[in-house]
């Protein structure tokens, strides 16, 4: 008899697909099989997901739009729903857990009608909309960052486990801050997918007003928009800086632990990568995030004393240049930074994770 798996409901994006395979690894390492339930959208990143088996299970996201628009959502949401419970009722899983968005919707309402064990795990500081709707339902709560902001009836569903981190990042923790002893000053600028465009606009001008023997010194690799590319490579060009350049890093773990410093945006899953990798960072959170939510996952990190924020409004040229500058001759708080990064990483996220699932299964076997 083929044994019941645990459910993995994610889907919309790689943020929330990239925990979910953390927790498949993990999981399959204890001999407990793993099935993805996912949207249609999410499928061309469940390629080389690490389960026995994926199911598609239609969803949709209530929001914008017109009535009718947002009618004919909650209508295939709710469709949806009906369909992971007759999936459910087939495989009879020990437990389904969350990774947010509204592709977890159906699964986690069908396991909650049903009365199978379930879990949501919310990897930022603000919960999302579809985890806010969802958080009542379930028994409990995985909390990605300490700093979680929830009512106070969800306070005793909380369990802090981290966020899980690709195999790649917990390679790289292993390696050690790099010294400074041939005098380069190592700069990753990353942005992220939502939001490389501003790094564009500010970084290269900033990097070029540097004075010239603080500019000899990077050694620099910027994430950029492809259709930003020959504009940034001319201003760093005209400055005689050279710069490793790409829309993507597949390598990009090992890329963060070769810097001294990085610039960056606030995803949950960029600010505890650095975290477990344990760098300095200065954060600069998309301004328009839904309920500021990279905000506040910034400053879990700032509190501990690894990194600082700037507003996005308040990232200008000249504030960039002047930071630089003072960061390059100051190798000693930087290491420190790293240290206190590094204090507050979770590397074994995917196991308290596993812990916390298996365990909410077998408090209701």
């Amino acid at each position: 008899m083929t044994e019941s798996p645990i459910l993995l409901a994610a889907g919309g994006t790689g943020g929330h697909l990239f925990p979910a395979e953390a927790l498949a690894h993990a999981l399959a390492a204890r001999g407990v099989p793993a099935e993805l339930v996912t949207d249609e959208r999410a499928l061309a990143y469940g390629g080389s997901f690490p389960a026995r088996a994926m199911h598609c299970i239609p969803s949709a996201t209530p929001r914008g739009g017109s009535f009718i628009a947002k009618a004919q959502a909650v209508a295939r949401l709710a469709y949806g729903t009906a369909q992971a419970a007759k999936v459910f009722r087939s495989l009879k899983p020990r437990a389904v857990i969350g990774f947010g968005g509204y592709p977890t919707v159906p699964p986690l309402l069908a396991a909650a009608f049903l009365k199978i064990p379930t879990v949501l795990h919310e990897s930022n500081a603000i919960m999302g909309k579809a985890n806010r709707f969802l958080a009542g339902h379930v028994d409990r709560i995985a909390a990605g960052l300490p700093n979680l902001a929830a009512p106070a009836p969800l306070q005793g569903k909380i369990v802090v486990t981290g966020n899980p981190v690709r195999p790649a990042v917990l390679d790289a923790a292993n390696i050690p801050y790099p010294s400074f002893d041939d005098g380069a000053f190592r700069l990753l600028v990353t942005g992220g997918s939502q939001g490389a465009r501003v790094m564009a606009d500010i970084v290269p001008e900033a990097i070029a007003a540097l004075p010239d023997n603080l500019r000899s010194r990077l050694r620099l690799v910027q994430q950029t928009r492809a259709e930003d590319i020959a504009r940034v490579e001319a201003i760093y060009r005209s400055a005689g800086v050279a710069v490793d350049i790409a829309p993507f890093f597949k390598d990009l773990p090992l890329r963060i632990a070769q810097a001294h410093f990085v610039i960056s945006r606030s995803g949950a899953s960029t600010v505890s990568e650095l975290a477990v990798i344990g760098r300095p960072a200065l954060f600069v959170p998309l301004p328009h995030s839904l309920d500021g939510d990279q905000a506040a996952n910034a400053a879990f990190i700032e509190q501990a004393g690894a990194a600082e924020t700037v507003r996005q409004a308040d990232f200008s040229p000249a504030f960039l240049t002047a930071r630089l500058a003072e960061l390059m001759e100051s190798p000693e708080a930087l290491a420190q930074r790293a240290e206190a990064a590094k204090r507050v990483g979770v590397p074994d996220a995917a196991e308290r994770l596993a812990d916390l699932i298996l365990s909410v299964a077998q408090s209701r076997a």
